[in-house]
């Protein structure tokens, strides 16, 4: 069984969403679709009331430089 993801586990997130959106225009997401999408992610399993403004910039930073 794989480790469910936290809201604080902002590089793993990362990874995810690149591997599940490669094409998109990272800067470009607005945070509602971004908190969506780690919502969605199979792997994931936080309350959704954690999220913030602030983690949803550090995941999109992540991962930028994940892209990079």
């Amino acid at each position: 069984m794989s480790r469910k993801l936290k809201w604080t586990d902002v590089h793993d997130i990362a990874i995810a969403l690149e591997e599940n959106h490669p094409n998109v225009e990272i800067l470009a997401i607005r945070f509602t679709d971004l908190w969506q999408w780690v919502q969605d992610l199979s792997d994931f399993e936080d309350d959704p009331e954690k999220s913030s403004e602030k983690i949803l910039e550090a995941i999109q930073m992540a991962w930028l430089d994940e892209r990079s």
